[in-house]
C-alpha cells in the first residue's frame, strides 16, 4: 500500500512557521487583538460620527476620510498618549522604587541582573551597542524609557492636532468663524481634561496591579509570583 509523504521543503516551511508562532506568540496575539479593536473603533466611531452629523444636518463621511478626521485622530492618540506615558513612568519608577511583596518590584535589598553595569562584562553575543560602548551604550541602556517617552511625545502631539481639528469643526457647526491652532488648543481646559481623565486611569491600573500582585497569583504568568510564595516575597522569583 502506497504511503503519502510530505515533501521535505514543505515540512521545513511548516516547522519554520510553527517556530515563529511559538517564539513570537505573545506579540502576535497582542498585535492581533490591537488590529481587531482598532478596526472596531474605526467602524463604530464612524457610525457615531455620522449619526451626530445627521442630527445636525451636516455632511457624513465614508470610512477612509473618517480615519483622518479630528474625531478619530483625537480619540486614538488621546488613549495612546496615556498608555505610553504609563509605560515610561513605570519603567523609570521601578528603577528606584520598591514595593514589598510585589512581583512588579525589584527585591528590597541587593542588586539584580538588571542593575549590572554592562561595561564590566561584555559577552561576545551582547547587542551591538553594548560591544560598541561610549555614547551609544549610554543611550542603549536607557533606550526602553526613551522609546516610550518619544512615543508619548508623538501621541501627545497628534492628540493635540486631532483635538484641534475636532474643536474647530464643532466651532464651525455652531457658526463660529475663528479657528484655534494646535498650540492654542493645548492651552484649553478641554485638552487637559481629555489627558488627565486617561492618565489617572492608567496610573490607577498600575497601582492596583502592583498591590494585587502582593496577595494574588496567576500560575504560569511571569507577572505573578509563584503560587506558593509568601506575601512578603518581593520580585517574580
Amino acid at each position: 500500500m502506497a504511503t503519502l509523504t510530505v515533501p521535505q521543503k514543505s515540512a521545513q516551511q511548516q516547522n519554520a512557521f510553527l517556530r515563529i508562532i511559538r517564539e513570537n506568540g505573545l506579540s502576535i496575539a497582542l498585535f492581533g487583538i490591537f488590529f481587531v479593536t482598532i478596526v472596531g473603533q474605526a467602524v463604530t466611531g464612524l457610525a457615531e460620527y455620522n449619526q451626530q452629523q445627521e442630527e445636525h444636518d451636516e455632511p457624513t463621511l465614508t470610512l477612509v476620510p473618517y480615519l483622518t478626521s479630528g474625531h478619530f485622530v483625537e480619540a486614538v492618540f488621546e488613549n495612546w498618549e496615556s498608555e505610553f506615558l504609563q509605560m515610561a513612568g513605570f519603567v523609570l519608577l521601578t528603577v528606584w522604587l520598591r514595593q514589598k511583596g510585589s512581583s512588579e518590584s525589584k527585591k528590597l535589598e541587593g542588586s539584580e541582573a538588571v542593575d549590572q553595569d554592562p561595561r564590566l562584562k561584555r559577552a561576545s553575543n551582547a547587542p551591538w551597542p553594548v560591544r560598541k560602548g561610549g555614547v551609544i551604550l549610554k543611550l542603549y541602556e536607557n533606550s526602553l524609557a526613551i522609546a516610550f517617552l518619544l512615543l508619548f511625545v508623538v501621541s501627545f502631539t497628534l492628540h493635540a492636532v486631532g483635538g484641534m481639528m475636532e474643536y474647530n469643526e464643532e466651532q464651525q457647526a455652531h457658526g463660529e468663524t475663528s479657528e484655534v491652532s494646535a498650540v492654542e488648543y493645548v492651552a484649553t481646559p478641554r485638552f487637559w481634561f481629555e489627558s488627565f481623565q486617561n492618565w489617572q486611569s492608567e496610573f490607577l491600573s498600575l497601582g492596583v496591579m502592583v498591590v494585587l500582585s502582593i496577595f494574588l497569583r496567576q500560575r504560569g504568568s511571569p507577572e505573578s509570583k509563584p503560587v506558593a510564595a509568601s506575601h512578603s516575597d518581593t520580585g517574580s522569583e
